[in-house]
């Protein structure tokens, strides 16, 4: 049994009930309104997780659920002409929107993007200087959080690291967070993001925490944490 496994009565997440194709499908449909809808509440959120990892130039940076672009276009940008930034996600649609935001920013060259899942990262090990992933993290089951922060520890580097930002249980306000969670239960397709405890898993994965800082999102509590292998 995993860590998670063992501990997950503690955690108290609910559990993920639609299957990775219907996510996939969700976010084709979604992925020509997905900037209006995630609005600037993400995006402050999302450029102070980016500051938090601090990404320099020549690095070779992994995004997990990239998107649209948006974050993928910043790193591009701060990685320079000779770093690279690896994305992966579930949805070609998103693939397809995120490329197109690079090549009109002339930085597709800089990026290499893929569909597929992150539970199975198709890098190297030891082969990435840091992994980036917002709002995503709380997109997988309960139980398959552990194998997805397994692989980014597999694939970075010796002191590596990695900023996740994700919805909470910790912080926010305690009637909004009961009835997102039961509203989640009731329609997964539309409220696919849970509150989870983004420290305890990167902790229970092997990480060390290096900053934790919670925050609010619509009455939700909000995680940003960096940690390193």
């Amino acid at each position: 049994m995993s860590p998670i496994g063992s501990r997950k009565r503690s955690f108290q997440i609910t559990k993920v009930k639609r299957s990775k194709d219907e996510a996939r499908k969700t976010y084709n449909r979604l992925a020509g309104i997905y900037d209006v809808l995630s609005g600037p509440g993400e995006r402050r959120l999302i450029v102070k997780g980016l500051r938090m990892l601090n990404p320099e130039a020549g690095e070779g940076i992994l995004e997990i659920g990239f998107g649209t672009g948006y974050a993928l276009a910043r790193l591009a940008e701060s990685v320079g002409t000779e770093g690279k930034v690896q994305g992966i996600d579930i949805s070609e649609r998103m693939l397809e929107r995120s490329r197109k935001r690079l090549k009109s920013k002339g930085m597709l060259d800089r990026a290499s993007l893929v569909r597929g899942d992150a539970s199975s990262l198709p890098y190297g090990a030891d082969s990435l200087d840091a992994v980036f992933a917002s709002f995503t993290l709380e997109l997988f089951d309960t139980s398959e959080i552990f194998t997805v922060l397994q692989e980014c520890r597999r694939v970075l580097k010796p002191e590596g690291r990695i900023v996740v930002v994700g919805l909470s249980k910790e912080g926010g306000l305690g009637l909004v967070k009961r009835l997102y969670e039961r509203l989640h239960q009731r329609f997964p397709a539309w409220l696919d993001c849970r509150p989870i405890r983004v420290a305890k898993f990167l902790e229970q994965a092997g990480f060390r925490i290096a900053v934790q800082d919670v925050d609010s999102l619509w009455g939700l509590g909000l995680e940003t944490v960096r940690a390193f292998v």
